[in-house]
């Protein structure tokens, strides 16, 4: 390779999370979601479908989760959620995801 190019690793997604680790805090979820506003807004299915590690998913009924430990703490759902609809904070010291190289 001439001219100063590197090769790209190919790796999947899941791969390069696999790198990562992630140290959940059971005590405390940093993601509060308000279903009424959610519903209101259709914010739920936005969170749903931007959220890169597919931490929210909606039942059948209309109800939000989250699986906050799975949270890359990337703050997609704050740029799509309406006002109120989300509480969303930095896990507490310690907790949440490490990134790592390699």
């Amino acid at each position: 390779m001439g001219g100063g190019a590197r090769a790209v690793n190919p790796q999947t997604t899941a791969e390069r999370l696999g790198h990562n680790r992630f140290v959940l805090d059971e005590a405390e979820s940093h993601i509060e979601i308000d279903q009424e506003v959610c519903r209101r807004t259709g914010t739920g299915k936005r969170l749903v479908a931007v959220c890169p590690a597919g931490v929210y998913s909606e039942l059948e009924d209309g109800t939000i989760l989250a699986e906050y430990a799975a949270c890359l703490e990337c703050g997609t759902c704050l740029a799509v959620a309406s006002p109120g609809a989300l509480r969303w904070h930095y896990p507490r010291g310690g907790f949440g995801v490490g990134f790592r190289e390699g």
